[in-house]
């Protein structure tokens, strides 16, 4: 892994990313000496440029930054690695220096929707007429779309397997905004079980 640490006097950026969910935790940077301390001991520390010295994250409070993984960009210029954050990771208190919220993708900003339908109770939405429906008819439809899946699996039309997954997914959403639940629920319990 080369980095060309001399394009901007010995400080290159670096990109610090939550291995488990992508999330952008925060910015820092790294001369020769810091990238080499973190490699060699698996937790992440910079250069500061306020102290003027080798900082390893959370040397004072305890929230380091266990690495996973490093990648450098394609220029050699810029670092990203991957992260197991022992906690936040924002002196402010935060779980990211970008703030709390942050989006996840795509699946995250339709739950988001979903939930917006459900609350606002948009009369002309199909998510909040199911949703009203009750319970027990958003669990019907999840298991309806359930058994779609499988008999598309079984076939060979990947279009027609792909849209049945999609619909499985949406209504799953419905139902867990039903159950007063979210999406990260459900990641926080598959994270517990990745010991």
């Amino acid at each position: 892994m080369k980095i060309n640490f001399d394009k901007s006097n010995g400080l290159v950026p670096v990109v610090i990313q939550d291995g488990r969910t992508l999330q952008v935790l925060m910015l820092g940077y790294m001369n020769q000496e810091a990238f080499e301390k973190t490699q060699t001991e698996k937790i992440v520390t910079f250069f500061s440029r306020s102290k003027n010295r080798l900082w390893t994250k959370g040397e004072e409070s305890g929230n380091f930054l266990a690495v996973k993984s490093i990648a450098v960009d394609c220029d050699q210029d810029t670092i990203l690695i991957k992260v197991k954050p022992t906690n936040t990771v924002c002196h402010t208190g935060s779980f990211s220096c970008f703030g709390e919220k942050d989006s996840k993708g795509f699946v995250y900003e339709l739950e988001e929707k979903i939930s917006q339908r459900i609350d606002d109770q948009v009369e002309n939405s199909y998510t909040y007429s199911l949703f009203q429906k009750g319970i027990n008819k958003v669990a019907q439809k999840v298991g309806e779309e359930a058994v779609e899946v499988v008999i598309e699996a079984k076939d060979n039309n990947d279009d027609l397997f792909k849209n049945e997954a999609a619909d499985l997914l949406y209504h799953y959403l419905i139902l867990l905004k039903a159950k007063n639940f979210t999406l990260q629920d459900i990641e926080n319990v598959l994270m517990s079980r990745d010991q």
